[in-house]
């Protein structure tokens, strides 16, 4: 496989076939590639954006035995809620929570994500819908304090 091929899916995760047409579409550029793929993700998000969500999982975070998060993430299928992408989406999540204190979901997902400021929480949960090919979506949290 190309090395630029290569980069590229350690870089955004996208399939073999998905890196390889935004390449050809760039013309070769691996920055131009990354942004179409990250494009086409936003892009097959918002197609799933309707899609029910009635599987998922709940994930606990607790820090320093002083902040607890309960945190319940839902995803389309059980199939994808036992994915390692899908269980790590809910613990950076949940440990976001803990971290940065949103009220709402809605709060939560425009917030830079305390792992990589540059991307934001809504722009890590479209990333995984583009990996999962399934509409996520954090259904609620909790979070204590003492």
């Amino acid at each position: 496989m190309d090395n630029v091929l290569i980069r590229l899916r350690e870089a955004t995760s996208a399939g073999v076939m998905d890196c390889k047409k935004a390449l050809d579409d760039a013309g070769g550029d691996f920055d131009k590639a990354k942004q179409l793929i990250l494009e086409r993700g936003v892009a097959k998000a918002e197609k799933r954006a309707e899609r029910k969500t009635g599987a998922g999982l709940l994930e606990t975070y607790v820090h320093n035995g002083r902040i607890g998060v309960i945190l319940e993430l839902r995803c389309e299928t059980d199939f994808v809620a036992k994915t390692d992408v899908f269980k790590t989406l809910a613990h950076d999540l949940a440990m976001h929570v803990a971290s940065m204190n949103p009220e709402t979901s809605e709060e939560l997902v425009k917030q830079p994500f305390v792992k990589d400021e540059s991307i934001t929480v809504g722009d890590l949960i479209t990333q995984a819908i583009a990996k999962t090919g399934e509409n996520i979506k954090v259904e609620r949290f909790c979070r204590y304090e003492l």
